[in-house]
């Protein structure tokens, strides 16, 4: 495995008025590799990716991508990285192929036509390129939103439930088609997800956090063993039920 670290936080903490959303949280992603990021909802998943990609400041704790500040050198960094979240939509007024264009305008894409289209037919959708973005179900813009991620050559993605909106049969085209261009380019890739099956098919570790709070880290296999548990749902259900895997 790569030993050099894109990711690095370390006692990572986050304070709004009535709760402190992260507390010590310390993990970090090599190139290469993806991690995962559990927990049940409201662990604060999604205020650490936010911190990552510089939207939020942390109340304390050091946090770097490519060992600069995702604050003072957010511009820097994004060149570099993607971010895709089954959550977050694309101008839904504009063709497929109009919000690629956009967003390859917005990362300077040379050739971007021809980028445009091999990412259409990579993920299925040559197709659907002239259709309104509104009009597609929610996997097809889920699958959008991944072919956006593709177009600036990114080292480091994060991925925010990619297959949440997909049937079983694209999930797995989804699943696979990632894992190979993480193979080919060497990509780094933090991971969240609700399907413990899927995060067990593609990721090389595990990091569970609950309340804010790190509960436990490692390969799938080491935390199912540490733990005493048939699959990472158990391990998920103990953390949410009980807060500790124990």
């Amino acid at each position: 495995m790569p030993s050099d670290k894109i990711i690095s936080v370390a006692n990572l903490c986050k304070d709004y008025p009535d709760t402190r959303a992260l507390d010590q949280v310390s993990f970090s992603l090599k190139k290469g590799e993806i991690l995962a990021l559990l927990g049940p909802n409201g662990a604060g998943k999604t205020t650490a990716i936010h911190i990552l990609l510089g939207l939020l400041a942390p109340t304390s704790g050091e946090v770097s991508v490519f060992g600069l500040s995702p604050l003072k050198d957010r511009h820097a960094i994004s060149k570099r990285l993607n971010f895709s979240s089954a959550y977050v939509q694309l101008p839904s007024n504009l063709k497929v192929s109009e919000n690629l264009k956009v967003f390859s305008m917005i990362y300077c894409v040379k050739d971007s036509r021809r980028k445009i289209t091999a990412l259409l037919d990579l993920f299925e959708m040559g197709h659907l390129k002239n259709r309104v973005t509104g009009a597609l179900s929610s996997g097809e813009k889920t699958r959008l939103n991944l072919a956006k991620c593709f177009l600036n050559d990114p080292e480091l993605l994060l991925l925010d439930e990619p297959t949440a909106s997909l049937d079983p049969d694209m999930a797995d085209t989804v699943r696979k088609t990632l894992k190979k261009i993480q193979k080919e380019r060497n990509l780094g890739i933090l991971y969240t997800s609700h399907n413990m099956a899927e995060v067990e098919e593609i990721c090389d570790r595990v990091h569970f956090i609950h309340e804010g709070k790190s509960i436990a880290e490692g390969s799938p296999e080491a935390v199912l063993k540490n733990y005493a548990s048939l699959s990472l749902e158990e391990v998920f259900i103990k953390i949410a039920r009980k807060g500790k895997t124990e």
